[in-house]
């Protein structure tokens, strides 16, 4: 993969690779500044039902026509229950309470971009269940007939998971 910067955000001087806390990484010779390829932190909510799962199918992007635990990522500044309460209700029209933390997984499916993904239980509060923003499609599937394909192989650990501690593996 390309360094994703030439020049240095803070002086404009043209970046160089150096060793840094034991990575190779772009720096600036000028100013000192190192581009940290931190990962981007994910959130989704699980909501099941019956031996039912609610996922949504993706409209655009990469990820065209897959399906997944309805998600987003977090904003700068933002809490990160308050970011998946935020996208699964742009998501799937649903306010949900978001409760106990699920599961966290590393995100390695796209090389441009490491994310971390925490996945919260959910309990839905109120709304209208309708697909909005990302996607195209949203429903409850049973856990032992899960749509293919899943955008994300991360949600496939998660939904596996699920099926085993509902006695559906």
């Amino acid at each position: 993969m390309a360094a994703p910067y030439q020049f240095c955000p803070y002086c404009a001087t043209a970046l160089t690779t150096r060793y840094v806390h034991g990575r190779w990484r772009q720096a600036c010779p000028a100013c000192g500044f190192v581009h940290w390829r931190n990962p981007v932190v994910g959130v989704a909510v699980i909501v099941t039902e019956k031996g039912q799962v609610l996922l949504a199918r993706r409209a655009r992007g990469p990820y065209r026509g897959a399906w997944c635990i309805p998600c987003g990522y977090v904003e700068h500044g933002e809490d990160v229950r308050a970011a998946a309460q935020r996208e699964f209700q742009e998501e799937t029209g649903l306010l949900v309470h978001v409760g106990d933390l699920y599961a966290v997984h590393a995100n390695f499916h796209d090389p441009a971009q490491h994310t971390v993904g925490l996945w919260f239980r959910g309990t839905v509060l109120g709304g209208t269940l309708r697909p909005g923003d990302d996607v195209d499609q949203v429903a409850y599937v049973p856990l032992h007939r899960l749509p293919e394909p899943l955008a994300f192989p991360t949600d496939r650990l998660v939904l596996a998971r699920l099926r085993q501690e509902e006695g559906q593996a």
